[in-house]
């Protein structure tokens, strides 16, 4: 726990012994080769940005968007139309607030048919640092809550030794703050400045830099990820376990369950409601259930509490 010029040690409620501290994009990239090996196709660099309905209104793929295209509307030499990419099961894993996952979920009424309750986000900012030898510590894990945050304003830190040297660090801040002025940028370098932060940052280098969203809402948010011609997977639907912020286990779960109730449902004729019945029978379910009242919780505490 963070004040302006100190640091205290707190008991970890986390477990991390015999994980893994990993470059999620290298990884990415080690699948994408593994999956073409077997015949997959992949297509980077293209942004699904419509859902192709048939007669029936029912989900029968995605259309990609033009590229190619200048600043006033007018087509480059470079201009490039979009593709229909059509299939009988359509899977959306678009991640945090996937604009096609969302409109889904609206369109079909998926949150009513889950559990109910509206998501909540928050805005994580992310480093990698080269640090110098003698402050590198491979697979050490560090989580810091308080400062700079204030009592009315959710968030925390995370910091994670990689390989070479490599530090990966950043500040997650819940976008429920009150205060207007906040921002969340400038509360990671004020956060970068701490005593503790600092000496390990001096004589550094950052070498990349980058900031995404994160499902907040937990197991009270999940919608019912199931529509007609397909199903939706990750963060878009809202695994994400937010005391542990982690959610790459649990998106990378409801792929292969999600993958399961496809193959059934292409070769056997069987609905793809059996991805949300396995769902709800899965250790995702467990988990998420499991830390359920922790945002919560916390939100009733910071925002609540007596001043």
């Amino acid at each position: 726990m963070l004040t302006k010029n100190k640091a205290w040690t707190l008991p970890s409620p986390f477990d991390n012994k015999g994980n893994y501290v990993i470059s999620l994009s290298q990884l990415v990239r080690w699948m994408s080769v593994k999956a073409e090996e077997l015949g997959v196709e992949v297509y980077p660099g293209f942004a699904a940005s419509e859902i192709l309905y048939d007669e029936n209104q029912i989900v029968a793929g995605v259309a990609t968007n033009d590229v190619g295209i200048a600043k006033d509307g007018s087509k480059r030499e470079t201009f490039q139309p979009g593709v229909e990419l059509r299939g009988r099961i359509t899977l959306l894993a678009e991640g945090c607030r996937g604009s096609l996952s969302e409109n889904i979920i609206t369109n079909h009424k998926l949150r009513e048919s889950g559990q109910g309750q509206h998501q909540t986000y928050a805005l994580g900012i992310k480093e990698v640092w080269e640090i110098e030898e003698g402050k590198h510590k491979p697979g050490s894990v560090v989580h810091t809550v308080g400062w700079p945050l204030d009592m009315k304003t959710y968030g925390g830190s995370f910091l994670y030794h990689l390989d070479d040297r490599q530090l990966a660090i950043g500040l997650v801040v819940a976008l429920n703050y009150r205060n207007p002025f906040l921002s969340p940028y400038d509360e990671f370098q004020k956060f970068k400045q701490h005593p503790a932060i600092r000496t390990l940052l001096e004589g550094g280098t950052v070498l990349q830099y980058g900031a995404r969203t994160l499902n907040e809402g937990g197991f009270q948010s999940i919608p019912n990820p199931v529509f007609p011609g397909g199903a939706i997977i990750g963060c878009s639907a809202g695994f994400l376990n937010v005391p542990k912020i982690k959610g790459s286990h649990t998106a990378m779960k409801s792929g292969m369950l999600a993958a399961e109730a496809t193959f059934k449902a292409l070769v056997e004729g069987s609905s793809m409601d059996l991805y949300w019945e396995n769902l709800k029978k899965s250790w995702i379910w467990d988990e998420l259930y499991r830390a359920r009242n922790y945002r919560p919780v916390c939100g009733y505490y910071y925002y609540q509490s007596p001043k």
